[in-house]
Protein backbone atom coordinates (compact mmCIF):
# COMPACT_ATOMS: atom_id res chain seq x y z
CA UNK A 1 0.00 0.00 0.00
CA UNK A 2 1.45 3.52 -0.96
CA UNK A 3 2.30 5.55 2.31
CA UNK A 4 0.25 8.74 1.91
CA UNK A 5 1.47 10.77 5.32
CA UNK A 6 1.12 14.59 4.88
CA UNK A 7 -0.98 14.26 1.15
CA UNK A 8 -3.89 16.87 0.92
CA UNK A 9 -6.53 14.85 -1.60
CA UNK A 10 -9.68 15.94 -2.72
CA UNK A 11 -11.78 13.33 -4.36
CA UNK A 12 -14.81 14.25 -6.47
CA UNK A 13 -17.28 11.73 -7.11
CA UNK A 14 -18.63 9.24 -4.45
CA UNK A 15 -19.97 6.13 -6.33
CA UNK A 16 -18.09 3.22 -6.51
CA UNK A 17 -14.50 4.51 -7.85
CA UNK A 18 -14.25 7.63 -5.58
CA UNK A 19 -15.45 5.58 -2.53
CA UNK A 20 -12.52 3.25 -3.42
CA UNK A 21 -10.14 6.18 -3.97
CA UNK A 22 -10.76 7.63 -0.87
CA UNK A 23 -10.87 4.75 1.28
CA UNK A 24 -7.43 3.08 -0.31
CA UNK A 25 -5.69 6.81 0.02
CA UNK A 26 -7.17 7.57 3.89
CA UNK A 27 -5.42 4.20 5.10
CA UNK A 28 -2.04 5.33 3.53
CA UNK A 29 -2.12 7.84 5.36
CA UNK A 30 -3.78 10.43 3.44
CA UNK A 31 -6.18 13.44 4.48
CA UNK A 32 -9.04 13.26 2.03
CA UNK A 33 -12.23 14.88 1.56
CA UNK A 34 -15.04 13.80 -1.06
CA UNK A 35 -17.38 16.07 -3.00
CA UNK A 36 -20.57 14.86 -4.67
CA UNK A 37 -23.83 16.96 -5.38
CA UNK A 38 -26.24 13.83 -5.04
CA UNK A 39 -27.14 11.57 -2.40
CA UNK A 40 -25.00 8.67 -1.28
CA UNK A 41 -26.51 6.09 -3.47
CA UNK A 42 -28.08 8.33 -6.12
CA UNK A 43 -25.67 7.95 -8.55
CA UNK A 44 -24.64 4.88 -11.64
CA UNK A 45 -22.78 2.81 -8.85
CA UNK A 46 -26.00 2.67 -7.35
CA UNK A 47 -28.35 1.98 -10.18
CA UNK A 48 -26.33 -1.32 -10.97
CA UNK A 49 -26.13 -4.97 -10.77
CA UNK A 50 -22.78 -5.01 -9.46
CA UNK A 51 -21.23 -7.59 -11.45
CA UNK A 52 -17.28 -8.68 -11.11
CA UNK A 53 -17.53 -10.15 -14.63
CA UNK A 54 -14.05 -10.65 -15.92
CA UNK A 55 -15.06 -13.92 -17.74
CA UNK A 56 -18.11 -12.96 -19.67
CA UNK A 57 -17.23 -8.89 -20.01
CA UNK A 58 -14.04 -10.12 -21.92
CA UNK A 59 -16.45 -13.10 -24.21
CA UNK A 60 -19.33 -10.82 -24.46
CA UNK A 61 -18.43 -7.19 -24.78
CA UNK A 62 -16.43 -6.26 -28.18
CA UNK A 63 -14.65 -3.11 -25.89
CA UNK A 64 -13.66 -5.70 -23.28
CA UNK A 65 -12.31 -8.17 -25.22
CA UNK A 66 -8.65 -7.76 -25.76
CA UNK A 67 -8.25 -6.76 -21.36
CA UNK A 68 -8.90 -10.01 -19.68
CA UNK A 69 -5.48 -9.59 -17.67
CA UNK A 70 -6.87 -6.58 -16.26
CA UNK A 71 -10.66 -7.21 -15.10
CA UNK A 72 -9.50 -10.82 -13.82
CA UNK A 73 -6.24 -8.35 -11.71
CA UNK A 74 -9.29 -5.84 -10.67
CA UNK A 75 -11.24 -8.68 -9.66
CA UNK A 76 -8.93 -10.48 -7.90
CA UNK A 77 -8.42 -7.34 -5.56
CA UNK A 78 -12.19 -7.70 -4.40
CA UNK A 79 -11.70 -10.19 -1.85
CA UNK A 80 -9.21 -7.93 0.30
CA UNK A 81 -11.53 -4.86 -0.32
CA UNK A 82 -14.66 -6.84 0.79
CA UNK A 83 -13.38 -8.19 3.62
CA UNK A 84 -11.89 -4.90 5.06
CA UNK A 85 -15.29 -3.29 4.40
CA UNK A 86 -17.74 -5.59 5.14
CA UNK A 87 -19.07 -6.59 1.63
CA UNK A 88 -20.59 -9.63 0.64
CA UNK A 89 -19.18 -11.23 -2.29
CA UNK A 90 -21.76 -13.86 -4.12
CA UNK A 91 -19.05 -16.56 -5.97
CA UNK A 92 -22.21 -18.35 -7.60
CA UNK A 93 -21.17 -17.58 -11.16
CA UNK A 94 -22.72 -16.95 -14.10
CA UNK A 95 -24.52 -18.47 -17.02
CA UNK A 96 -24.73 -17.54 -20.99
CA UNK A 97 -28.10 -18.73 -22.44
CA UNK A 98 -28.30 -17.72 -26.49
CA UNK A 99 -27.25 -18.26 -29.87
CA UNK A 100 -23.98 -18.27 -29.68
CA UNK A 101 -23.16 -20.82 -26.82
CA UNK A 102 -20.56 -22.54 -28.78
CA UNK A 103 -18.41 -19.50 -29.47
CA UNK A 104 -18.62 -18.14 -25.91
CA UNK A 105 -17.54 -20.96 -24.39
CA UNK A 106 -14.80 -21.44 -27.69
CA UNK A 107 -13.71 -17.56 -26.25
CA UNK A 108 -13.22 -18.90 -22.32
CA UNK A 109 -11.82 -21.64 -23.20
CA UNK A 110 -9.14 -19.39 -25.44
CA UNK A 111 -8.81 -17.05 -22.34
CA UNK A 112 -8.25 -19.93 -19.66
CA UNK A 113 -11.42 -19.89 -17.87
CA UNK A 114 -12.32 -22.72 -16.32
CA UNK A 115 -16.06 -23.21 -18.02
CA UNK A 116 -18.72 -26.15 -19.02
CA UNK A 117 -21.07 -26.49 -21.15
CA UNK A 118 -24.26 -27.79 -20.03
CA UNK A 119 -27.36 -28.55 -22.63
CA UNK A 120 -28.30 -24.94 -23.37
CA UNK A 121 -26.04 -23.02 -20.98
CA UNK A 122 -22.45 -22.01 -20.45
CA UNK A 123 -20.80 -21.47 -17.19
CA UNK A 124 -18.43 -20.22 -15.24
CA UNK A 125 -17.62 -19.59 -11.51
CA UNK A 126 -15.27 -17.25 -12.26
CA UNK A 127 -17.97 -14.29 -12.25
CA UNK A 128 -18.77 -12.78 -8.86
CA UNK A 129 -21.62 -10.25 -7.95
CA UNK A 130 -22.09 -7.57 -4.38
CA UNK A 131 -24.80 -5.83 -4.07
CA UNK A 132 -24.38 -2.43 -5.47
CA UNK A 133 -26.37 -0.21 -2.56
CA UNK A 134 -25.59 -2.57 0.29
CA UNK A 135 -21.36 -1.90 -1.29
CA UNK A 136 -21.73 2.44 -1.40
CA UNK A 137 -23.27 1.77 2.08
CA UNK A 138 -20.22 0.16 3.66
CA UNK A 139 -17.72 1.64 1.84
CA UNK A 140 -18.90 4.71 2.91
CA UNK A 141 -18.79 3.68 6.65
CA UNK A 142 -15.67 2.41 6.04
CA UNK A 143 -14.13 5.68 4.72
CA UNK A 144 -15.51 7.51 6.93
CA UNK A 145 -13.95 5.39 9.96
CA UNK A 146 -10.53 5.71 8.38
CA UNK A 147 -10.65 9.56 8.70
CA UNK A 148 -12.90 10.23 5.10
CA UNK A 149 -14.57 13.60 5.30
CA UNK A 150 -17.66 13.81 3.25
CA UNK A 151 -19.47 16.96 1.73
CA UNK A 152 -22.39 17.22 -0.39
CA UNK A 153 -21.61 19.95 -3.82
CA UNK A 154 -19.56 20.26 -6.21
CA UNK A 155 -15.98 19.55 -6.02
CA UNK A 156 -13.83 22.89 -6.68
CA UNK A 157 -10.44 22.75 -8.28
CA UNK A 158 -7.52 21.74 -6.77
CA UNK A 159 -6.02 23.92 -3.51
CA UNK A 160 -2.54 24.95 -2.92
CA UNK A 161 -0.83 22.20 -2.32
CA UNK A 162 -3.45 19.46 -3.06
CA UNK A 163 -4.54 17.27 -5.28
CA UNK A 164 -8.12 16.84 -6.89
CA UNK A 165 -8.92 13.01 -8.12
CA UNK A 166 -12.53 13.61 -10.58
CA UNK A 167 -13.76 10.33 -10.19
CA UNK A 168 -17.27 11.92 -11.56
CA UNK A 169 -19.80 10.15 -14.46
CA UNK A 170 -20.58 11.76 -17.18
CA UNK A 171 -20.41 14.86 -16.55
CA UNK A 172 -18.20 17.66 -18.72
CA UNK A 173 -16.74 20.50 -16.25
CA UNK A 174 -13.74 22.70 -16.58
CA UNK A 175 -11.83 20.98 -14.06
CA UNK A 176 -9.93 19.08 -17.14
CA UNK A 177 -10.06 18.75 -20.70
CA UNK A 178 -9.76 14.85 -20.86
CA UNK A 179 -13.07 15.43 -19.84
CA UNK A 180 -14.78 16.36 -23.33
CA UNK A 181 -13.47 12.95 -24.90
CA UNK A 182 -16.31 11.24 -22.34
CA UNK A 183 -19.83 10.17 -24.07
CA UNK A 184 -22.79 9.73 -21.70
CA UNK A 185 -24.17 5.86 -21.38
CA UNK A 186 -27.83 6.03 -20.28
CA UNK A 187 -28.92 2.71 -19.15
CA UNK A 188 -32.23 1.18 -17.43
CA UNK A 189 -32.76 -1.66 -14.96
CA UNK A 190 -35.77 -3.04 -13.67
CA UNK A 191 -36.10 -4.61 -10.12
CA UNK A 192 -38.51 -6.99 -9.53
CA UNK A 193 -40.96 -7.73 -6.90
CA UNK A 194 -39.54 -11.19 -6.64
CA UNK A 195 -37.55 -13.88 -8.84
CA UNK A 196 -34.31 -15.80 -8.55
CA UNK A 197 -32.97 -15.12 -4.77
CA UNK A 198 -29.80 -17.04 -5.35
CA UNK A 199 -27.66 -18.51 -7.76
CA UNK A 200 -25.45 -17.87 -10.48
CA UNK A 201 -26.34 -14.41 -12.84
CA UNK A 202 -28.16 -15.21 -15.44
CA UNK A 203 -27.14 -13.56 -19.38
CA UNK A 204 -28.51 -13.96 -22.56
CA UNK A 205 -27.66 -11.54 -25.89
CA UNK A 206 -28.56 -7.91 -24.36
CA UNK A 207 -30.09 -8.89 -21.44
CA UNK A 208 -28.92 -10.21 -17.78
CA UNK A 209 -30.61 -11.44 -14.39
CA UNK A 210 -29.31 -10.68 -11.00
CA UNK A 211 -30.70 -12.89 -8.57
CA UNK A 212 -31.05 -11.07 -5.39
CA UNK A 213 -33.08 -11.64 -1.84
CA UNK A 214 -34.49 -8.23 -2.17
CA UNK A 215 -35.97 -8.75 -5.47
CA UNK A 216 -33.75 -10.16 -8.98
CA UNK A 217 -31.89 -7.44 -11.04
CA UNK A 218 -32.81 -7.46 -15.05
CA UNK A 219 -30.69 -4.84 -16.64
CA UNK A 220 -29.05 -3.00 -18.93
CA UNK A 221 -29.71 -1.30 -21.69
CA UNK A 222 -26.87 0.92 -23.11
CA UNK A 223 -27.72 4.12 -24.88
CA UNK A 224 -24.50 6.23 -26.34
CA UNK A 225 -25.04 9.70 -25.87
CA UNK A 226 -27.95 9.96 -23.92
CA UNK A 227 -27.30 12.03 -20.74
CA UNK A 228 -31.37 12.19 -19.10
CA UNK A 229 -32.66 9.88 -16.55
CA UNK A 230 -35.77 9.97 -17.99
CA UNK A 231 -37.86 6.18 -17.70
CA UNK A 232 -38.55 5.13 -21.14
CA UNK A 233 -41.62 2.59 -21.42
CA UNK A 234 -40.34 1.25 -24.59
CA UNK A 235 -36.64 0.57 -23.17
CA UNK A 236 -38.62 -1.25 -20.00
CA UNK A 237 -40.89 -3.31 -22.20
CA UNK A 238 -38.23 -4.62 -24.74
CA UNK A 239 -36.23 -5.30 -21.46
CA UNK A 240 -39.48 -7.42 -19.47
CA UNK A 241 -39.70 -9.20 -22.92
CA UNK A 242 -35.53 -10.55 -23.25
CA UNK A 243 -36.13 -11.30 -19.29
CA UNK A 244 -39.01 -13.65 -19.61
CA UNK A 245 -37.76 -15.32 -22.72
CA UNK A 246 -34.76 -16.63 -20.82
CA UNK A 247 -37.16 -17.34 -17.31
CA UNK A 248 -41.11 -17.37 -18.63
CA UNK A 249 -41.78 -16.75 -14.62
CA UNK A 250 -41.04 -13.64 -14.33
CA UNK A 251 -43.97 -12.43 -16.23
CA UNK A 252 -46.83 -12.37 -13.06
CA UNK A 253 -44.11 -10.10 -11.28
CA UNK A 254 -44.04 -6.63 -10.42
CA UNK A 255 -40.84 -3.76 -11.85
CA UNK A 256 -39.96 -0.81 -10.63
CA UNK A 257 -37.28 0.83 -13.40
CA UNK A 258 -34.93 2.91 -12.80
CA UNK A 259 -32.33 4.17 -15.16
CA UNK A 260 -28.29 5.71 -14.61
CA UNK A 261 -26.06 7.91 -16.79
CA UNK A 262 -22.45 6.42 -16.93
CA UNK A 263 -19.21 7.49 -18.53
CA UNK A 264 -17.15 6.17 -21.56
CA UNK A 265 -13.85 6.73 -23.21
CA UNK A 266 -13.25 6.56 -27.12
CA UNK A 267 -11.70 2.71 -26.31
CA UNK A 268 -14.29 2.02 -23.39
CA UNK A 269 -11.81 1.65 -20.75
CA UNK A 270 -11.23 4.32 -18.08
CA UNK A 271 -8.67 7.16 -18.10
CA UNK A 272 -6.62 6.84 -14.71
CA UNK A 273 -3.86 9.07 -14.38
CA UNK A 274 -2.10 12.43 -14.36
CA UNK A 275 -4.42 15.06 -16.35
CA UNK A 276 -2.97 17.96 -18.30
CA UNK A 277 -4.49 20.51 -15.67
CA UNK A 278 -2.41 21.21 -12.57
CA UNK A 279 -2.66 18.78 -9.77
CA UNK A 280 -5.57 17.02 -11.38
CA UNK A 281 -5.73 13.28 -11.44
CA UNK A 282 -8.53 11.10 -13.47
CA UNK A 283 -10.28 8.36 -12.63
CA UNK A 284 -13.29 8.23 -15.09
CA UNK A 285 -14.86 6.82 -18.14
CA UNK A 286 -14.98 2.85 -16.61
CA UNK A 287 -18.34 2.31 -18.27
CA UNK A 288 -19.76 -0.72 -17.49
CA UNK A 289 -17.14 -2.06 -14.85
CA UNK A 290 -16.67 0.49 -12.63
CA UNK A 291 -17.55 -1.74 -9.69
CA UNK A 292 -15.30 -4.09 -11.00
CA UNK A 293 -12.19 -1.79 -11.87
CA UNK A 294 -12.98 -0.08 -8.30
CA UNK A 295 -10.14 -1.70 -6.80
CA UNK A 296 -7.39 -1.77 -9.27
CA UNK A 297 -8.27 2.00 -10.45
CA UNK A 298 -7.85 3.16 -6.50
CA UNK A 299 -4.51 1.22 -6.31
CA UNK A 300 -3.30 3.17 -9.59
CA UNK A 301 -4.11 6.26 -8.10
CA UNK A 302 -2.91 6.32 -4.62
CA UNK A 303 0.50 4.97 -6.56
CA UNK A 304 0.44 8.50 -8.60
CA UNK A 305 -0.12 10.44 -5.67
CA UNK A 306 2.44 9.03 -3.72
CA UNK A 307 4.64 8.95 -6.66
CA UNK A 308 5.28 5.44 -7.15
CA UNK A 309 4.99 2.96 -9.91
CA UNK A 310 1.51 3.07 -10.91
CA UNK A 311 1.57 -0.67 -11.83
CA UNK A 312 1.84 -3.18 -14.95
CA UNK A 313 -1.78 -1.29 -16.28
CA UNK A 314 -1.38 2.18 -16.28
CA UNK A 315 -0.36 2.51 -19.88
CA UNK A 316 -3.39 1.08 -20.95
CA UNK A 317 -5.34 3.31 -18.58
CA UNK A 318 -3.47 6.75 -18.57
CA UNK A 319 -5.29 9.93 -20.28
CA UNK A 320 -2.74 10.83 -22.81
CA UNK A 321 -3.33 7.38 -24.64
CA UNK A 322 -5.57 9.27 -27.08
CA UNK A 323 -3.20 12.36 -27.85
CA UNK A 324 -0.42 9.22 -28.75
CA UNK A 325 -2.62 8.21 -31.56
Amino acid sequence: MAKLTGARVTVAGAGALGLCIALELARGGAEVVVWDPAAPDDNASGVAAGMLAPAFETALDAASADHFDLLLAARDLWPDLADRAGIALDRSGAAYFGDHIGAVAARLKALGVAAGVYGDRVYTREDWRLSPRAALAALRSTAGAAGVRFGQGLAEGPADGAVLVLATGAERHGLAPELALLAPIKGHILRLSGGPDIGPVIRGDGVYICPDPAGALVGATMERGVDDRTVEPARVAGLRRAAEALLPELADLDARAETGVRAATPDGLPMVGPSLAPDVLLAVGARRNGWLLAPLVAHTIAAYVAGDDPGPFAARLDPRRFDKR
